[in-house]
């Protein structure tokens, strides 16, 4: 009986070992964001030294000469990798080496965003392969795609107005120099290295390879999110109001830095029910604004003045559509959207039209 006693206190942790364990945890998870953030600067440290000889080949190959192309370009590059945040990080490092313009550089961004809501659609694609039910899975894919779609699109005029007639121009970050100085320091000897044994342009290639691996780590490191039923109870009120939902969105997202992160739980929370399809239009709206605050700190890695602009051009675009959205016609805009997507998830013939045409559609502008 004294050897079973023994062996049950030793199988249940004592309030200090479990304090313990958090802490380990909390410092391992602090250790691999210093590691993701650390690989993210030495990304966009490679991709700024290697984009100057992939000029030839994005202007060639992949015909980026126009607004037009390097927005397809952004949306298709998104679509290879799942992922919006490297591919924006690329238009950059393409801006400041020359390679495009910053109107370019600001349809490529755009395009990046539309491509990167696919990875939603994904994920309840698999649900569906899982047997779970078709048309809950696909709705927040289908609505993740078609809210980003129509804000970022209505966006995009919003933006070019302002680009073009220079309301931004003034905004611009001139004290990244300091940053800039410091991580030279550390990084600049590891490209140099690189470069003794790579060619100059595989670094952009390399770099990008690594971003992928930084945004994987920063996600591990986040905080696994749960949901109680009862906290749902509680919180019921709150999500059925709009704005409320907005700031849920751009928080989550500000905090985790990934909208992949931030849109993807929907899924799951969509199946047990704790979230309805019309209460999670203003979170991803919401969601699209402050998705753009890794892009904002790969503009100050570059201390391009210019490249700061552009992203924070596409912050304040996306708000001035949203907040005309949540403020004028909201309702009728959410009816829409429910329309559409019931109107694609209904049938296979309908779900193959849509993904379809947003796999057409940025082929055409590729080579418009």
């Amino acid at each position: 009986m004294d050897e079973l006693a023994t062996t049950h206190e030793n199988s249940v942790s004592s309030p200090q070992d479990q304090k313990y364990q958090t802490a380990v945890r909390r410092l391992g998870k602090a250790a691999l964001f210093i590691v993701s953030l650390f690989l993210f600067i030495l990304a966009i440290t490679l991709m700024k030294e290697g984009a100057r000889d992939l000029a030839p080949l994005v202007r060639d190959t992949f015909h980026v000469t126009n607004p037009a192309n390097s927005l397809g370009f952004g949306w298709l590059f998104a679509y290879l990798v799942m992922s919006g945040s490297p591919v924006a990080a690329a238009a950059l490092t393409f801006f400041d080496a020359g390679v495009l313009s910053q109107m370019a550089t600001f349809t490529m961004i755009t395009g990046s965003r539309l491509g990167a809501s696919f990875i939603v659609l994904f994920i309840g694609f698999i649900y569906v392969l899982r047997g779970r039910n078709r048309s809950t899975s696909l709705s927040m894919g289908l609505l993740s795609l078609s809210v980003t779609g129509i804000t970022n699109i209505l966006a995009l005029g919003v933006g070019l107005v302002l680009l073009h007639g220079g309301w931004l121009s003034h905004w611009q970050l001139t004290s990244g120099a300091l940053l800039t100085s410091a991580t030279d320091i550390i990084f600049d000897p590891i490209t140099n290295f690189a470069l003794r044994f790579l060619p100059r342009w595989s670094l952009f290639l390399l770099g990008f390879g690594i971003i992928m691996v930084s945004f994987n780590l920063f996600d591990r490191c986040l905080p696994q999110m749960s949901l109680k039923e009862s906290q749902v109870g509680r919180m019921s009120r709150l999500i059925y109001q709009p704005w409320v939902m907005f700031l849920l969105g751009a928080g989550i997202t500000l905090i985790s830095m990934s909208v992949s992160v931030s849109l993807s739980i929907l899924v799951p929370l969509s199946q047990r029910g704790f979230v309805r399809r019309e209460n999670v239009i203003p979170y991803i709206m919401g969601a699209n604004i402050t998705t753009f605050v890794d892009t904002l700190l790969a503009a100050v890695l570059l201390n391009n003045p210019a490249a700061f602009t552009v992203v924070l051009l596409e912050m304040v675009s996306i708000t001035i559509v949203s907040f005309i959205i949540l403020t004028l016609f909201y309702r009728f805009y959410q009816e829409k959207l429910l329309d559409l997507v019931n109107g694609v998830s209904e049938n296979n013939r309908n779900l193959a039209i849509f993904m379809g045409t947003i796999l057409v559609v940025p082929l055409i502008m590729l080579f418009f």
